[in-house]
């Protein structure tokens, strides 16, 4: 809804009149992404609808989630915990979008066109270059094992991953490498046995790495770590050759939006050509859309990586992964697995 507010006086005809100014409908996001790697993204909306003023609120998986159940409202969700996501719109917390946009969305990146991942990205490996004047660096899972074997003592204290218990999204990348490595749990004990440290956040994990306090970084986020290490170049990403995961960001807006016209319209930007040139063009973030050209899409990197890509499905499986039970079975074997006390 468009508002109008009298902003000041000016003098016509000798007459003293209000002048009528255009006030901004405000969009409130509640959003697990980072402010500065989706800056361009909300800089391009913003010339394109100056009537909507963004709320744009950078937070934690957890806090994301959290408000996306508090009172009041935000007007749209965005979180990188992809089984949360689908939680909360399976418990109704989310309205459909009915729009071209969403309706030509490919069907395997949304759910009931309530849902939608709006990126494609993978899930790496980082690590030093100072690692490889010791050892042979890890280009696979099955690698990275039997080097925290072999290595156990050098690389004391040097690795670290997501805390799952801290991080929606580690807690899910966790999750789907179980399905998908029969050696999984062998890489967790590998991984506690040389005191792994458990960050909630792919950036303190960089920071990490980058001051020489870690030497190598498991299942930190391919968009973040790709944008460091542009300024870093004493990293090395990998993207693992045996098998990679990839992640989806997914966005919905809110139920209970106080502003749902100014939430479909950013939600139609998002999944529009227009949002996604710019993820292509400008962000790590990686542009689902076949069509779309630049240097960071998800055909660009099937063709870099090919059928090694694992992307984390968005349908009913991931409501498994929310279940209590399920998880609490999950966590009680990697705290037994890994034997190190969580915070």
């Amino acid at each position: 809804m468009i508002r109008f507010r009298l902003h000041t006086l000016f003098l016509f005809s000798g007459l003293l009149l209000p002048c009528i100014a255009l006030a901004q409908t405000p969009l409130v996001i509640e959003a697990a992404l980072d402010r500065q790697v989706v800056a361009p993204l909300l800089e391009a909306f913003t010339r394109s609808h100056p009537e909507i003023e963004l709320d744009y609120r950078d937070r934690s998986t957890l806090e994301v989630d959290r408000q996306a159940q508090r009172a009041p409202a935000p007007d749209v969700v965005i979180s990188s915990a992809m089984p949360w996501q689908m939680a909360r719109v399976n418990d109704g917390l989310a309205q459909p979008l009915e729009s071209k946009q969403a309706r030509d969305w490919p069907a395997w990146a949304k759910w009931r066109d309530e849902v939608f991942g709006f990126t494609f990205e993978p899930i790496v490996t980082v690590y030093r270059l100072e690692l490889a004047r010791h050892m042979l660096p890890p280009t696979t899972h099955a690698a990275l094992y039997r080097l925290l074997v072999t290595q156990k003592k050098r690389l004391h204290g040097r690795i670290t991953t997501y805390s799952p218990t801290r991080s929606g999204v580690g807690y899910t990348l966790f999750q789907q490498d179980a399905r998908y490595s029969p050696r999984f749990w062998d890489l967790v004990a590998a991984m506690g046995a040389t005191d792994v440290a458990l960050e909630s956040n792919t950036q303190d994990m960089l920071d990490g790495l980058s001051d020489g306090k870690y030497w190598i970084g498991y299942n930190l986020l391919g968009s973040y770590a790709l944008r460091w290490a542009q300024t870093h170049p004493e990293l090395i990403v990998q993207v693992p050759k045996d098998y990679a995961l990839v992640m989806m960001r997914m966005a919905f807006i809110h139920r209970d939006a106080p502003h749902p016209g100014a939430a479909k319209t950013f939600l139609n930007f998002l999944l529009g050509s227009e949002g996604q040139r710019i993820i292509a063009g400008r962000t790590p973030l990686f542009s689902i859309l076949a069509d779309v050209v630049g240097p960071y899409t998800a055909q660009r990197l099937r063709d870099q990586v090919g059928e090694r890509l694992y992307p984390i499905p968005i349908d009913a499986s991931l409501l498994a992964f929310d279940d209590a039970q399920r998880r609490d079975a999950f966590l009680a074997r990697w705290n037994r697995e890994i034997r190190i006390l969580e915070p």
